[in-house]
């Protein structure tokens, strides 16, 4: 959501948002969130979703060709720059920028470089919401599972655990924030553990 923010203060058009999608459970991929809550998500903030559907275990292989499918739709379109929200990551970011291009694609990193901690703060004072909707077992204790992504939350994490997330040892949901024309609602579900990871399921309410 940071990443969206800054490329919208840059004056840059974005035209969609692109997501993956688990087919066995109907959720996204690693954050576990109900495919439904992401539709609302980016129906309030008024940019179309485009949905990639990968099956349930998903080799690495075809990951890879479902995604180039998916950016190969874009550029019939004329478009050719695609953002991610990575931060420090070097393995991760050459990735990307290996694998779009691949097919004359170009990744863009609006958030790369800066410090973790002055994204998550400057994320809450920009009056963003977000719920804790995954944690990684092996890091954080199951009970920061549904909690309010705020200052309380970030001074709670234990030192070694990045204030964004960034080498996967939680995920959240933003459910309201700039930009948003109406809060997306959800109740709280059940939690579940699958693979080492927590998982808090938020149910849609209208």
């Amino acid at each position: 959501m940071m990443s969206l923010h800054e490329l919208k203060g840059s004056g840059e058009k974005v035209v969609g948002l692109l997501a993956t999608f688990n087919e066995a459970f109907g959720r996204a991929s690693m954050h576990g969130v109900r495919v439904e809550l992401i539709r609302t998500q980016a129906d309030s903030l008024g940019i179309p979703l485009y949905e990639v559907w990968l099956p349930y275990p998903c080799s690495n292989e075809l990951y890879e060709e479902r995604m180039g499918d998916a950016v190969r739709r874009f550029m019939e379109q004329g478009i050719r720059r695609f953002a991610f929200g990575d931060i420090f990551l070097e393995d991760v970011r050459a990735y990307r920028e290996r694998q779009l291009g691949m097919v004359g694609a170009e990744a863009l990193f609006p958030l790369w470089g800066r410090k973790p901690d002055e994204i998550a703060r400057s994320f809450i004072s920009l009056g963003f919401e977000a719920v804790v909707v995954c944690v990684d077992g092996g890091k954080l204790d199951p009970t920061f599972l549904g909690r309010r992504f705020d200052a309380g939350f970030l001074e709670d994490l234990p030192e070694d655990v990045d204030p964004c997330g960034e080498k996967g040892e939680f995920h959240t949901f933003v459910w309201s924030g700039p930009g948003f024309r109406n809060p997306v609602a959800f109740s709280f579900g059940e939690r579940v553990l699958r693979d080492g990871f927590w998982f808090q399921d938020l149910i849609p309410r209208a």
